[in-house]
C-alpha cells in the first residue's frame, strides 16, 4: 500500500538521475519511492541528517524544487510469475511492448511499474490438496508457460503451513488466490501466482554443490579448450569490435541451458535492434521450436536513463533465480559490465564520492563480487538441483586489459576468455586468444569428459595447446630469420598449429553446419588433427623431407572437415583419419 509522507518531505535537489528530499528520517535504506508530479521511480540509497538521496531510474528531466515524493514501503523488487519467458524489458522488469502501446517509440516519464501482465488467464494444474502441508520453496501449481518451459509456482521463501483451501483446475490470471495456507502463527496466508522479490538479495538455496557439468555450447575453442561449468562465471573481454557481443548472441542460441537471460546492459541501440529482431527467428536445436520460449531479453541501452542500467543486471539475476529454483539451468549473459560500471561512476560522481582508480567509486570490487557470487550451481529449497552461470561482457577502452573493471573482474570468474583485435581484423572468430585465454573449471569437469565423450579428450587438448605454446616460441624467430632456417620438425610444427587454428579454433556462426558443432565431432575432429601430427612427425623422424609430408591436397581436405562432414553423420572423420594413415604408410614404405 503507497502511502505519503508528510506534507514538508520534497524535493531539494535535482542533479541527473540523482536527488535529494528532505524530511525522510523515517524512510529506510533501498526503499523504493515515487519521485514528483510524475511519480519517478526511484530507490534510497542514502539517508543523512534527514536529508534522503534518491537514485531515480527515469529521465528527471522537467522535475521540480519542491515537489513531493511518495514512500512504497518496500525495496526495489521484480514480481515474478508466468509471463516472464517471450518477454522483453527495460532495465526494472518494466516490459517494452507493454510501454509501446501506451506511448509509441519511446518511454515516457511516470509511465509507473509496470510489470507481467495481470490480465492474461494461465491454464493452472494445482498439485496440492487440503491437509497437505507446504514448506518455503516447495511447488503448488503447475503452468505450461511456454511449449518448452513449465512454470512450477512455488511458496515464498520463510513461508510454510498447512494447505487449507485450493481452488480447482482452471484458468486463472496471476491476481487472483489458488490457494490458502494456514501458517504456524494461525494466520491465513493467500497463494497467487506470483511472489515478490528484492533485486538486490539473493534468493534462498538449501546448498551450494560443487560444478561437475559443463555448459556445452558447441563452439569448438569453448567446449574442448576453455570449458564452462554449470553453475561458474566468465568473462569475455575484448576491444572495439572483436566480437564480444557476437560470441555472446552465440553462447545465447545454442549453449545447453534450460532458460537464457540476455541482459543488454549499456549498449548500443542498433545491436540491441538486432538481438530483439534475430531471437524471435532463431529456432532452437534440440526442440526445434523458437528459442524466444526459453529466453527473457532485458534491454537497456546507453541512451536510457543510466541509473536503470546499474539496476539492470540485478533485474537479470533475479528472474534468473526465480527460475534456478523451479530446478532450471539458467544462462545470464551480461552484455556488458563495462557500461554497467560506468554506471556506477556517473552516479558516484554525481553523488561526490571520493574516486578511486580509474575514477570508478571504491567500492567496485565488491560489486562486481556482489554479482558474480549470485551465480552457482546449488541444490533448491524445493530440493531439486538448479544452477546460474553468468557468462559477463567486458568492454575494456582501447583493449587494455590492465583497467580497472577488467582487472577486478578477473578476480571473481574462473573462465577468462580473452578476445584478441589482431585475431578479429584477420577474422579469426571467435577471436578468443588461445595464450591469454584460461578456464579454471578443467579438473571439475575432468570426470564427466571422461565418463560422457573419452578419457582422452581432455589428454588430446594438453598436447595441441603444446604445439600451440611451441608455434608461439617459433614465430619470433620466423619473424627475424624467416621459415627455412627452422629443422623440419619444427615447421612441422607451424604447420599443424595453423591447421589447428583454422579447421578448429576458428568456426564460421553464419554456417549451417560449422555455426554449432557436437561435442563428439568436436573430439574427433581433433583426434584427426593430432593425428596426422603423430605420422607427419614420425615421417620427418624417419628422415622423409618436409615437402613430401606437406601434402596441400590432404590439409585441404582437414581444413574444410568443418564445412563437408554433417554434425549429424560424422563417419566421414573417420574415413578422413583412414585416408591420412593410407598416405603416410605409403610414404613410408616409398622411402625405407
Amino acid at each position: 500500500m503507497v502511502k505519503q509522507m508528510s506534507d514538508f518531505s520534497k524535493v531539494i535537489m535535482v542533479n541527473g538521475p540523482v536527488v535529494k528530499a528532505d524530511n525522510m528520517l523515517k524512510t529506510n535504506m533501498r526503499e523504493m519511492v515515487m519521485v514528483g508530479n510524475n511519480k519517478l521511480i526511484g530507490e534510497i540509497i542514502s539517508i543523512d541528517d534527514g536529508v534522503g538521496t534518491i537514485q531515480v531510474y527515469e529521465e528527471t528531466e522537467g522535475l521540480k524544487i519542491g515537489e513531493k515524493v511518495v514512500r512504497t514501503y518496500k525495496p526495489l523488487s521484480l514480481k515474478l510469475g508466468p509471463g516472464l519467458l517471450e518477454n522483453i524489458f527495460d532495465g526494472i522488469e518494466r516490459p517494452l511492448r507493454k510501454i509501446n502501446e501506451i506511448s509509441n517509440g519511446f518511454i515516457k516519464e511516470g509511465i509507473g511499474l509496470l510489470s507481467i501482465d495481470e490480465t492474461k488467464k494461465w491454464d493452472v494444474k494445482i498439485i496440492v490438496k487440503p491437509g497437505d502441508i507446504l514448506n518455503e520453496g516447495e511447488f503448488y501449481a503447475l503452468i505450461d508457460e511456454t511449449s518448452l518451459i513449465e512454470h512450477r509456482l512455488m511458496v515464498p521463501p520463510k513461508i510454510s503451513g498447512e494447505v487449507i483451501e485450493v481452488k480447482p483446475d482452471g484458468s486463472y490470471s496471476i491476481e487472483e488466490i489458488i490457494v490458502k495456507i494456514k501458517l504456524k502463527d494461525g494466520k491465513i496466508y493467500d497463494l497467487k501466482m506470483f511472489q515478490e522479490w528484492p533485486v538486490r538479495e539473493p534468493r534462498p538455496i538449501l546448498n551450494r554443490m560443487k560444478l561437475f557439468k559443463p555448459l556445452i555450447t558447441g563452439q569448438r575453442v569453448l567446449d574442448v579448450f576453455f570449458p564452462l561449468a554449470k553453475g561458474g562465471t566468465a568473462a569475455i573481454p575484448g576491444g572495439f569490435g572483436t566480437g564480444k557481443t557476437m560470441t555472446q548472441h552465440q553462447l545465447a542460441k545454442w549453449s545447453d541451458a534450460d532458460i537464457i537471460v540476455y541482459i543488454g546492459c549499456g549498449e548500443r541501440g542498433n545491436e540491441m535492434t538486432d538481438v530483439l529482431n534475430e531471437f524471435p527467428k532463431l529456432v532452437d536445436p534440440k526442440s526445434k521450436k523458437p528459442i524466444m520460449e526459453r529466453t527473457i531479453l532485458i534491454a537497456n541501452t546507453s541512451n536510457m536513463p543510466v541509473a536503470a542500467r546499474e539496476a539492470s543486471i540485478y533485474t537479470g539475476i533475479t528472474l534468473a533465480e526465480y527460475y534456478r529454483d523451479m530446478g532450471y539451468h539458467i544462462a545470464v549473459m551480461a552484455d556488458s559490465t563495462s557500461r554497467w560500471a560506468e554506471a556506477l561512476r556517473e552516479i558516484s560522481g554525481r553523488l561526490e564520492e571520493m574516486p578511486a582508480e580509474g575514477g570508478y567509486p571504491a567500492y567496485l570490487p565488491s560489486r562486481l563480487a556482489e554479482f558474480y557470487e549470485r551465480a552457482g550451481y546449488c541444490r533448491t529449497l524445493s530440493k531439486k538441483e538448479g544452477s546460474i552461470t553468468i557468462i559477463g561482457a567486458v568492454s575494456p577502452a582501447g583493449g587494455d586489459f590492465s583497467e580497472p573493471v577488467t582487472e577486478n573482474t578477473k578476480r571473481f570468474v574462473n573462465a577468462f576468455l580473452a578476445l584478441d583485435k589482431k585475431l578479429a581484423y584477420a577474422r579469426h572468430y571467435p577471436a578468443i586468444n588461445w595464450l591469454s585465454s584460461y578456464s579454471g573449471y578443467i579438473d571439475d569437469l575432468s570426470d564427466w569428459y571422461t565418463e560422457n565423450i573419452s578419457g582422452d579428450l581432455l589428454i588430446l587438448r594438453g598436447n595441441i595447446m603444446k604445439i600451440l605454446h611451441e608455434e608461439d616460441k617459433l614465430s619470433d624467430i620466423v619473424q627475424l630469420v624467416g621459415e627455412d632456417v627452422l629443422a623440419d620438425e619444427q615447421r612441422w610444427i607451424l604447420t599443424i598449429a595453423h591447421i589447428v587454428k583454422v579447421a578448429f579454433l576458428q568456426q564460421n556462426a553464419f554456417h549451417a553446419i560449422d555455426t554449432y558443432v557436437p561435442l563428439p565431432k568436436q573430439h574427433l575432429m581433433l583426434e584427426l588433427i593430432y593425428n596426422l601430427y603423430l605420422k607427419g612427425k614420425s615421417a620427418i623422424d624417419n628422415g622423409i623431407a618436409f615437402s613430401k609430408v606437406k601434402n596441400a591436397e590432404l590439409f585441404s581436405k582437414v581444413i574444410k572437415m568443418k564445412y563437408t562432414i554433417p554434425n549429424e553423420d560424422i563417419v566421414g572423420i573417420g574415413s578422413l583419419m583412414n585416408e591420412i594413415n593410407d598416405y603416410f604408410s605409403e610414404l613410408e614404405e616409398k622411402y625405407e
